[in-house]
């Protein structure tokens, strides 16, 4: 029984999708065959009788696909969780076997009657017993090594598979994101240590890397306690700096809080948001533009464009591309009004300041963790969510503020004097648990979901919104799509992926669910005509619509950029062996290290995935390029190699570990311990089984 299982112009528009999804078929498939096959051949050679061949699982007998040729039936069973060769001989224990022939053997030499079988009763027919055992194409029948041999020849094939179809993707040659920080999550790890937007890692623990799905592994899979050292190159900085990363591990895996980073061409998919001043703007933005100025300042790359664009959030600015057409290049200008926030008209309590910046203007003024800001520059604090803004706008008018806190321990209030840093610095993105960061200050601190005031004749006044209330749940509501029109979303309505827009589901809020800097940041630039439908606690729903601030806006116009990419080719064939190997080693080491770290709870259980889930992750590598797929499926058969030679009853490492008994001991084990592990091994993986499926299809949530 072999489980497959991961850890996680010119034609018809039908055309891609349908050879994507052949694509994924055909090497899914090719996975298990190859690692069927392996065991076929040695089998075969070794002289052992294959009655059965299958992909997929035939139970009770049910199949999509049989054909007998020989003395083999080859088929494809209803079930695509695996395959398996079924050899003469193979489900038996021999332990039985032996026993009965050797006691039959011992009665007929002391003169005694023949012993009789326990299920029938009859007598045993010794010589019967003795071909059934030694049938010499029987898999029993053949020596330990050989046996081995045929049960290691399926993980043999899978690594020789994945190192073969490395070798062709580096010779066709792989794009892959880059090793670099595109943004930081307010409050978390990166954030804290001082990593910013353009930052390239090229080093992690000691080892070079290219891609940011290393740094993901890395910080997962390393070491929690002392943490990982980067080494990181910074523009505008000669020699590298090196930080030491301790991960968060309050999450399904460790993570610091870094984001891939992003080029100024505007991304293939969708360019601009709808409704934004980049979708509204004339003449319209181009997939595949490529911005190179804004203002008066040359833009080199993403973090200098992410800059510029935060730290002139109010006023209108002028964005010039770069755009490719019929084999010749232009620049077109376009001007991009402001984006006001949008607003409900209550602000939200704000918690004690959570983390603090190494190196920033509060570090340096020694504010710390557990700090509750009560004043800036004896003025009530007002709206947390816009504090980042007012601060960015002080920088620009004074050299410093002082800021009254309320300390841990302290009756009084401390007045702390700290300088402001520049107004140029990145916009935030705010994940569920985020907390709200002023990079000004360099502070971060949580905005919880209970109403501290609401504004006079605001959506919330209207709504019913009181002080104290504690909202728990939001979802947007989308209006009639017949409603909206192209010059509000400056796209056409139907280019609106208006499943998603309506099937959004509930946000739930609290504690242990979204924060409200997460819900604030998602109901930025919602087009016209688009509610919020907010539950308060104890049960009642209002229902509001957001206005636009006249005071404030947001430093995302809503231009949308594709992901910076390296590509990865051999320059020669030796090349390509070289980066193949690496690979299939990278890729057999990480399951080990998967393994171990679901093992010490580091990695949730919650992170596996069955067949869906590798149907899913296959399809999205396939849509990315041949080549992005079989690197995949490298990965993939290097974990059904690994997998699959675990040392459990019914995986190939189960027969391995009975094997090895038998080889030492001269014996196999006894039919009560070899049954007894049998059942004990089944029982594991039909219930891992039912876990992964259970993932897979939302039954068993993954949050």
């Amino acid at each position: 029984m072999d489980s497959l299982l991961i850890f996680a112009a010119g034609e018809p528009a039908w055309a891609p999708w349908t050879i994507t999804l052949l694509k994924v078929i055909f090497g899914l498939g090719f996975v298990i065959f190859v690692h069927e096959l392996g065991h076929f051949l040695v089998a075969k050679l070794c002289g052992v009788k294959c009655e059965k061949f299958y992909l997929g699982f035939d139970i009770f007998g049910l199949k999509l696909a049989r054909y007998r040729w020989g003395e083999t039936e080859y088929g494809i069973g209803i079930l695509p969780l695996g395959g398996y060769v079924k050899m003469l001989g193979q489900e038996d224990n021999p332990a039985r076997l032996r026993e009965e022939v050797e006691r039959a053997k011992a009665a007929q030499a002391a003169g005694a009657p023949a012993p009789t079988v326990e299920e029938t009763g009859a007598p045993l027919d010794v010589a019967e017993a003795e071909r059934a055992l030694y049938d010499p194409r029987s898999y029993l029948a053949q020596s330990v090594p050989e046996r081995m041999a045929i049960i290691s020849a399926g993980v043999i094939m899978n690594v020789i598979f994945a190192f073969l179809m490395a070798i062709v993707a580096y010779q066709i040659g792989v794009r892959e994101i880059a090793a670099a920080v595109g943004g930081v999550l307010p409050g978390d790890t990166a954030w804290q240590i001082g990593l910013d937007v353009g930052d390239r890692v090229v080093e992690i623990d000691g080892t070079r890397v290219r891609r940011f799905r290393d740094l993901q592994r890395a910080v997962s899979l390393g070491d929690v306690d002392d943490g990982v050292t980067l080494k990181v190159v910074r523009p505008g900085v000669e020699e590298p700096i090196d930080f030491v990363a301790k991960p968060r591990t309050d999450g399904l895996m460790p993570t610091i809080g870094v984001i891939s980073p992003f080029t100024t061409t505007l991304s293939e998919e969708m360019p601009v948001y709808p409704a934004s001043p980049a979708a509204l703007a004339r003449p319209q933005f181009n997939k595949g533009d490529r911005l190179v100025q804004i203002d008066d300042q040359k833009i080199d790359d993403y973090a200098q464009a992410n800059r510029y664009l935060a730290a002139h959030p109010e006023k209108p600015i002028t964005v010039v591309v770069e755009r490719t057409a019929d084999g010749s290049t232009e620049r077109v200008s376009m001007k991009l009004q402001p984006r006001p926030l949008s607003e409900l008209g209550m602000v939200m309590e704000i918690g004690p300041i959570a983390a603090v910046r190494q190196g920033s203007p509060a570090d340096r003024a020694g504010l710390r963790e557990g700090d509750r800001l009560l004043e800036i520059d004896g003025q009530p604090l007002g709206d947390p969510m816009t504090l980042p803004a007012r601060a960015a706008r002080l920088a620009g008018e004074k050299d410093e503020v002082t800021l009254t806190v309320q300390r841990a321990g302290e009756t009084k209030p401390v007045t702390i004097s700290t300088a402001l840093g520049p107004a140029e610095t990145a916009w935030m993105i705010y994940a569920p648990g985020s907390p709200v960061a002023v990079p000004a200050l360099g502070i971060a601190y949580p905005v919880v979901n209970r109403v501290a005031t609401v504004a006079p004749k605001s959506p919330a006044a209207a709504a019913g919104i009181r002080p104290g209330d504690i909202i728990e749940a939001l979802k947007v509501i989308a209006p009639d799509r017949d409603s909206l029109s192209r010059d509000q979303l400056g796209i056409d309505p139907k280019d609106l992926d208006w499943d998603s827009l309506t099937s959004a589901p509930t946000v739930k809020l609290g504690p242990d669910a979204a924060q409200w800097p997460h819900v604030f940041s998602q109901i930025q630039g919602l087009p016209p005509g688009f509610k919020l439908r907010l539950t308060l606690a104890g049960g009642k729903d209002v229902t509001l619509q957001p206005r636009s601030s006249e005071e404030w806006f947001d430093a995302d116009r809503g231009l949308q950029f594709e992901p910076l990419e390296v590509t990865r080719q051999a320059e020669s064939f030796r090349d390509a062996v070289r980066l193949a190997k690496d690979e299939t080693i990278d890729a057999l080491t990480m399951v080990f290290q998967t393994i171990h770290r679901l093992s010490t709870g580091q990695v949730s259980s919650k992170l596996l995935g069955g067949p869906v889930t590798i149907f899913r992750a296959a399809s999205h590598e396939a849509s990315q390029g041949t080549a992005k797929l079989l690197l995949f499926l490298t990965m993939l058969s290097a974990n059904l190699a690994v997998l699959n030679f675990l040392p459990i009853p019914v995986l190939d490492g189960g027969h391995m570990v009975f094997l090895a008994y038998e080889g030492l001991r001269g014996r196999p084990p006894s039919e009560k311990v070899h049954l007894g592990l049998t059942y004990f091994g089944l029982a594991l993986i039909l219930l891992l089984m039912v876990w992964v499926l259970g993932l897979d299809f939302g039954l068993i949530a993954r949050q």
